[in-house]
């Protein structure tokens, strides 16, 4: 249920671009986000610090789009994520000396150092260049095929790029005892 909700807002934009275009669905995104981020706050009583940003920046580049008429800058949201979630990632690690995704996870599950931070580092360079991927289709091809690489090139090599983590991270789970007759 939560991943529906979280691909909620980019489902709503893709059908939206495909039935009423690019402004429309950029609209249907901002209210479909601020609606997710309403649920959230409504269900669970709180709403993650990158929900929060992501309401931001869609609204910011999203309202920058429908009042500009300029598919520009909604073009540019995803790589403003992206890039985001690299630098904060980057800096707890280099100036805080803080590894996030340890603290994030940390509790669900136990790893050596060593591969957290290859874990971490990962994620940045992953991150990084998915922002550089979607600039590249955004302005060598179409808003069309733009959209439909957002949608499933996107979320197709997240998949790939998180399988492939879990294969290394599965090298160092401990594997529960077998009860004992």
């Amino acid at each position: 249920m939560k991943l529906l909700l979280d691909f909620f807002p980019i489902i709503l934009f893709f059908v939206a671009f495909k039935i009423w275009g690019i402004y429309a669905a950029t609209a249907v995104a901002i209210v479909a986000t601020v609606g997710q981020i309403g649920w959230l706050r409504y269900k669970t009583g709180k709403v993650e610090p990158m929900q929060w940003v992501s309401l931001g920046v869609i609204v910011l580049f999203g309202g920058a789009t429908i009042v500009a008429h300029n598919d520009t800058f909604i073009k540019w949201k995803p790589t403003v994520l992206y890039w985001l979630m690299a630098g904060t990632l980057a800096a707890g690690q280099l100036f805080f000396r803080k590894n996030l995704l340890k603290s994030l996870m940390g509790s669900q599950m136990e790893l050596p150092d060593a591969a957290w931070r290859v874990t971490n580092w990962s994620w940045i360079v992953f991150f990084t260049a998915m922002g550089v991927l979607n600039l590249w289709v955004a302005f060598n091809f179409d808003t069309d095929t733009w959209v439909n690489f957002k949608l499933f090139g996107g979320l197709g090599l997240m998949a790939v790029f998180v399988v492939v983590q879990a294969l290394y991270l599965g090298r160092y789970m401990k594997a529960d005892e077998a009860p004992k007759s």
